[in-house]
């Protein structure tokens, strides 16, 4: 009984002491690590810009398709019969410009008519003038009659009538050609409206038509034909599979000494006989898991940081039917370009 307490205090210090080095001893990191984790790929969602019924689908789950195929159409019936009726207001709209037209020339040849008869009545003002300056003179000698003098005065102002009234209708022409003019600008913008019209409707159709952005494979079929969808709502989800990684979580003291592009390797569970090759391609700047404190050294080990490794596009191209995603693996990558492989690593596969 008497040894109890002397046991009791090396436990103690024994204790203590092991808490003291997983404080502040940091424990060795190699030159190669691994993680766990999930093949991925970047998904896109097909969608359709604008309001409308599904008329017909194209593909299925699981289909390959290439950027530009055809995969989804809505229904044009609505909105082509919008597009019969732009074209038919723009027919109109030229007719109206046609019109204006003719009605220019027409206007300016009456105006032409005018300008004419104005140049006569000044003629025959100039010779009432003329006529009555003389008929003047004789008056006072008595060779015509005051009569015929004063006749010929009245003509004179008469015709200064005349050409007065030649003038304001040839002002009155001017005026009329103006308007005709105006008509027919309007007429010009009615043909630009139509157009703009035709353009952004036929627009709208070629967007009711849906085609792959990128080549992959169709992970899903959202909606079915026959369904009414808003504008935006997602018709199929699209794999790119010539961007496949590897996303895994690795701490801070391997993450520091890991540089982008570093050489790593993919071993799926479900091909455990082959290594993949990959590079980093991505690492997170900001911890994934991080404790309330991190105060002390091996707190700070705690802090996960997300990395992503990718698989070379040419390798994916090479065996693009072959390529799936959410399968489990392990990636091995290394903190060091000079470090070797381990032993075990499974064959790498050639590109």
């Amino acid at each position: 009984m008497k040894k109890t307490p002397f046991i009791l205090s090396i436990l103690f210090l024994v204790v203590v002491g092991f808490v003291l080095n997983a404080l502040f001893n940091e424990d060795e990191v190699g030159d190669v690590v691994s993680g766990n984790g999930r093949i991925e790929a970047t998904e896109i969602g097909i969608a359709a810009k604008i309001a409308g019924r599904i008329e017909e689908i194209y593909v299925g789950e699981g289909e390959l398709v290439n950027a530009g195929d055809i995969v989804a159409k809505l229904d044009t019936t609505t909105i082509n019969s919008q597009l019969q009726q732009a074209k038919a207001q723009r027919q109109q709209a030229l007719s109206a410009v046609e019109a204006a037209k003719m009605a220019i020339a027409q206007r300016e040849s009456e105006k032409a008519a005018l300008n004419a008869a104005l140049l006569q009545t000044q003629a025959e003002l100039k010779a009432a003038k003329a006529h009555a300056a003389r008929t003047s003179e004789l008056a006072k000698t008595g060779a015509v009659s005051q009569q015929l003098a004063e006749d010929n005065l009245t003509s004179v102002e008469s015709t200064k009538a005349a050409v007065n009234a030649a003038k304001a209708r040839l002002t009155a022409a001017d005026a009329t050609i103006e308007a005709t003019r105006a008509q027919y600008y309007s007429s010009q913008a009615a043909v630009s409206a139509a157009d703009a019209t035709i353009a952004q409707i036929s627009s709208e159709m070629d967007d009711m038509i849906l085609k792959a952005p990128r080549s992959g494979r169709i992970q899903y079929r959202v909606a079915e034909p026959g369904e009414v969808i808003g504008a935006g709502g997602r018709i199929l989800s699209l794999v790119d599979l010539t961007n496949v990684y590897m996303t895994f979580f690795l701490p801070a003291s391997q993450v520091g000494r890991l540089s982008m592009g570093s050489e790593a390797r993919i071993v799926l569970d479900a091909a455990p006989h082959v290594s993949i090759p990959a590079s980093i391609s991505y690492v997170a700047d900001v911890a994934q898991f991080t404790p309330r404190s991190v105060e002390t050294q091996s707190e700070r080990e705690k802090l996960m940081f997300r990395v992503k490794a990718t698989i070379p596009v040419s390798l994916l191209k090479q065996h693009i039917d072959k390529v799936k995603t959410g399968l489990p693996g392990v990636v091995w990558v290394k903190l060091n370009d000079e470090a070797q492989w381990p032993d075990d690593l499974p064959e790498l596969v050639v590109q």
